[in-house]
């Protein structure tokens, strides 16, 4: 059986895998658009179509994963996934892209769920948000390698007669296809965790978790800061194609960039955290610390309309997407603080449904607002805010952080 930090570096490639996919449409989507004509509202409905049924399935991956247990449920997600994003290969139209984004959403949703599984598996608490700090990092090594990967075969992948473009998102299937049978080879739940969740009792019903404002309140704080990051995540490549004229060889070679700085974020929000808690802090000024440092990182990004330095630009976006994955880091690390590891799944679900769905809601205002001539200014404008009032919630919802039990009171 593997070890546990060998555990979270599989999981991490999960995640870096189910990224690249995610990456595929917005660095091909100039390609595309040669044989399927997509404008702003087009791409805002496509990135909507994922978000849907990433946000409802992130609900019912929780739900699966609870059910048949993490080894089991990440397996049917990541090749659920896999055939799904390769499918966007065959699209003839934009009605075949839709089908292909909502498969996508259905299956990716599941993935974070149980990576938060894993990690409380393996992982005590004072090791968690560092644990899930490497994980989170997947999120930066997929988006790195997009850039270059993808430019890579849209320049030399006409293969068979079939667009390049088609072969980017058969190529990122295969990977995640081969990830599955690494993990149906590897993974095996520890002994000690199963014997925990029998003794836990039944878990709580969503209705129950709903209940507590504390839940309420990570759920807000991630339709909010999430927001804004599903707007960087699907409209950076095409902000700077469209007000910075970048082309394929500036994708290939700095378009990397804010992504990686994304993964330096993951790695230190969780080590922030963890660091503090080993210094003698409580779980609640461990966590709230860090994540008013990562929050206080994002405003900047109003400032990049204002700069027509390239480099600049890049700087800009590199601490905004260092701060969002720090917080990232961090509030997925919330819900193993605050309830028990048999509603883990229910609640790591909730959370990543109201981040899909403000995901949603940002990603078209910004399709409205470019199609209305409005420009990226405010858009970019209220993404920098977003952040700062998601702490804010945090902070009056959760006075402090602490495992719950749904009687009223906290558990000591």
């Amino acid at each position: 059986m593997a070890g546990r930090w060998a555990i979270a570096a599989m999981i991490a490639v999960a995640i870096a895998i189910s990224y690249l996919d995610r990456q595929t449409l917005p660095w091909a989507i100039k390609y595309i658009e040669a044989d399927i004509p997509i404008g702003n509202q087009t791409k805002a409905f496509l990135d909507s179509a994922f978000l849907a049924t990433y946000g409802l399935m992130y609900l019912g991956g929780g739900w699966l994963l609870d059910r048949v247990g993490t080894r089991a449920g990440f397996l049917a997600i990541m090749v659920f996934w896999s055939l799904a994003c390769a499918s966007h290969g065959f699209a003839g139209g934009i009605a075949a892209l839709v089908v292909s984004r909502l498969l996508l959403g259905m299956g990716e949703g599941g993935g974070f769920p149980a990576a938060t599984r894993a990690v409380a598996e393996w992982f005590p608490p004072e090791r968690r948000a560092a644990a899930m700090g490497l994980v989170n990092a997947g999120t930066a090594v997929g988006a790195v390698i997009a850039p270059p990967l993808i430019a890579g075969v849209l320049a030399y992948g006409n293969w068979f007669g079939l667009a390049s473009w088609r072969w980017v998102f058969f190529l990122t299937g295969g990977l995640g296809l081969a990830w599955a049978l690494w993990w149906f080879l590897t993974y095996r739940t520890p002994p000690e965790t199963a014997e925990e969740a029998v003794a836990t009792g039944p878990a709580p019903t969503i209705a129950a978790l709903l209940s507590r404002r504390e839940v309420r309140g990570v759920v807000g704080a991630k339709f909010l800061s999430d927001g804004a990051w599903y707007f960087y995540l699907f409209w950076l490549p095409k902000y700077l194609f469209e007000a910075h004229g970048f082309d394929l060889k500036q994708a290939a070679t700095i378009g990397w960039i804010p992504y990686a700085a994304s993964g330096v974020g993951s790695l230190c929000g969780g080590w922030l955290s963890s660091r503090l808690l080993s210094s003698g802090r409580s779980v609640n000024a461990a966590r709230k610390i860090a994540l008013g440092l990562s929050a206080a990182c994002m405003p900047w990004v109003m400032l990049a309309p204002t700069t027509a330095s390239v480099a600049a630009v890049i700087m800009i976006f590199s601490l905004a997407f260092f701060g969002q994955q720090s917080w990232s880091t961090l509030v997925m690390t919330l819900p193993t603080d605050l309830v028990p590891r048999s509603a883990l799944g229910r609640l790591a679900g909730l959370v990543g449904l109201g981040g899909a769905f403000g995901g949603i809601v940002m990603g078209q205002a910004a399709g409205w607002a470019l199609d209305a001539d409005a420009g990226y200014t405010p858009v970019l404008t209220v993404a920098a805010t977003l952040h700062l009032i998601a702490f804010a919630l945090i902070c009056l919802t959760i006075p402090r952080i602490q495992q719950l039990d749904f009687t009223g009171r906290a558990l000591p």
